[in-house]
């Protein structure tokens, strides 16, 4: 009777109940009818279980460091740099809102953040220019994905507490794929700037000018260079990097820039504390739900049930594909890798996939679906950021998530894309 919690926990999430409640009702009705009262109360407890791991804190520090550097203002110093390098070309400010994403994943490593903190400074720039609205906000949401790719990423976090990997591996194997994918989407970007005339977004600066935006951006972009460099060195954990990179925040923000006021710290740690605390509690929930997964032989049953479709490696990851593009229309990331990590996992490890590249292929996939309809929550946040609605943001993000299910699949089928880095620095096979 177990096996039904999925199909139970979707149909709450259909009605419209809060994820979180879900995770735990779902299970604990079914324990109940099964009359598994004991179970019940290990579930509940698991809940807090889950969160009370040294692992995690890396992800309210690297979200209050976010916090610190947007309200700081290196958000606006990130776009000027990028304007300086990309903002004569045609369609520039498309171009300057990708690669700002790809800059902002090394400080937040969150698409939420990126898509609130670049899309109210560059969609209402964009609309300026002639750009549409929707364009505007649909560009914005499908360049956020990149920023749980990039290091630091509190999706890769969470996978690797969850599967027993090394952070530093996956923040390393994450460098390339995100590159790909901003790549990918300027090359989108350009096709559309021709077909469409898109506006210049300024006259080519000169080098002295993107002298002077690189030496603005300068300790900004320092800082994935910093958690990166300390933790390959030895020097700090990944929990201690993001403790670190809180610390380089304040000491940018208050000596460097000299942007942040005392008076301000305390709405950045509510704000931090509160998107930290969603997450986690989320997290919390998805470990108490693996639970029941566990005790309802689930991941045995799929298993039989995957590996009875094919024996090739490669048709399966291409179906493993298609099933996490679909769970990401509906589930947040997180609390689908804890859901889906410990069962998808070990199969593909036993077929021979290494588990840093699986890591990446579930991590990519599911990111990227924080921007797919109907669902994705980064266009909820684009579509409160711009005014416009969520049904004309989803019809013109398709392009960009075209090519970002094509990179998907190139990273699936090309190991040497994600692995290369890790291999190179000793911190895969």
């Amino acid at each position: 009777m177990l096996i039904w919690f999925l199909p139970v926990f979707l149909i709450f999430l259909m009605i419209g109940l809060p994820v979180f409640f879900g995770l735990l009702a779902a299970p604990g009705l079914l324990l109940y009818l099964n009359g598994q009262e004991r179970d019940i109360t290990l579930l509940y407890r698991n809940v807090y279980n889950g969160m009370d791991s040294f692992p995690l804190m890396a992800i309210p520090f690297f979200m209050l460091a976010g916090e610190l550097m947007n309200k700081g203002g290196i958000t606006m110093r990130l776009v000027e740099f990028a304007q300086a390098l990309m903002g004569h070309l045609r369609g520039g400010l498309a171009h300057v809102n990708i690669l700002s994403s790809m800059l902002f994943a090394g400080l937040s490593g969150s698409a939420v953040a990126d898509t609130s903190a670049l899309g109210s400074m560059l969609i209402p720039a964009m609309e300026k220019q002639g750009y549409s609205r929707k364009f505007s906000a649909a560009i914005t949401a499908a360049s956020s994905v990149i920023g749980p790719i990039i290091p630091p990423s509190g999706i890769m976090i969470i996978y690797a507490y969850v599967m027993g990997e090394s952070v530093a591996a996956l923040f390393l194997a994450g460098i390339v794929p995100g590159i790909l994918v901003g790549v990918g989407l300027m090359l989108v970007v350009k096709v559309m700037a021709d077909k469409y005339d898109f506006p210049v977004a300024s006259a080519k600066s000169t080098w002295s000018e993107r002298g002077q935006a690189s030496l603005k951006a300068f300790f900004p972009l320092m800082t994935p260079v910093i958690i990166l460099g300390g933790i390959l060195a030895g020097v700090f954990t990944p929990t201690e990097a993001a403790a670190v990179a809180v610390a380089y925040a304040l000491f940018i923000g208050f000596f460097v820039m000299r942007t942040l006021t005392i008076s301000e710290i305390p709405a950045i740690l509510s704000k931090a504390g509160l998107i930290s605390s969603v997450v986690l509690l989320l997290v919390g929930a998805a470990m108490a739900f693996k639970t029941v997964v566990s005790l309802s032989h689930a991941p045995e049953q799929l298993a039989s049930f995957i590996l009875s479709l094919s024996e090739n490696p490669l048709i399966l990851l291409f179906l493993i594909n298609l099933l996490l593009f679909v769970v990401g229309m509906f589930l947040d990331a997180g609390p689908a890798i804890i859901i889906l990590g410990p069962i998808l996992g070990p199969i593909f490890v036993d077929l021979g996939v290494d588990p840093i590249h699986f890591a990446i292929i579930m991590s990519v996939n599911l990111t990227v679906g924080l921007a797919t309809p109907p669902m994705g929550l980064v266009l909820f946040v684009a579509s409160a950021v711009s005014g416009e609605r969520v049904e004309a943001i989803a019809k013109a993000i398709l392009p960009f998530l075209l090519v970002e299910i094509l990179v998907i699949f190139l990273i699936t089928y090309v190991p040497a894309i994600s692995m290369t880095i890790p291999r190179l620095t000793g911190f895969a096979n």
